[in-house]
């Protein structure tokens, strides 16, 4: 090139202008818990509750179609989603539904991340168990 300056802001000017989509490789973060309901034989009562261990927690950047990554929840029940850009989210897991034909639904939550480290904590998951 023939003026080393031009270029530099050429480049400069390229990189401000690009906006990163949501998903990974940022600084925020996402995490949250899964608490489990237990209820009677008749389904009217809760007997027991307690944290959803091993129970997979889906999230979707921003307006694909099909979760992007899943992670387990821990004994506590609790989850997280590290390293994400500023942008909008959805996380769902599955709950235990009697009237549903395949005996599952799903419990939604959206999410949009604002500040390129933020740290949201969002309110706990609640599903069914199966009796």
């Amino acid at each position: 090139m023939k003026n080393p300056i031009i270029l530099f802001s050429l480049i400069c000017i390229a990189f401000a202008g690009c906006k990163k989509e949501p998903g990974v490789g940022g600084d925020a973060e996402i995490k949250g818990q899964v608490w489990k309901y237990q209820l009677n034989g008749s389904l009217t009562d809760t007997i027991a509750d307690y944290a959803a261990e091993d129970v997979y927690v889906y999230i979707v950047y921003g307006d694909n179609s099909g979760f992007d990554k899943r992670v387990k929840t821990d004994y506590n029940g609790n989850f997280r989603f590290p390293y994400l850009y500023e942008g909008k989210y959805t996380l769902y897991t599955y709950s235990f539904d009697p009237y549903e034909l395949d005996g599952q639904s799903p419990v939604i939550q959206e999410i949009t991340i604002e500040d390129r480290k933020e740290v949201i904590e969002i309110e706990r998951m609640n599903i069914l168990a199966e009796p």
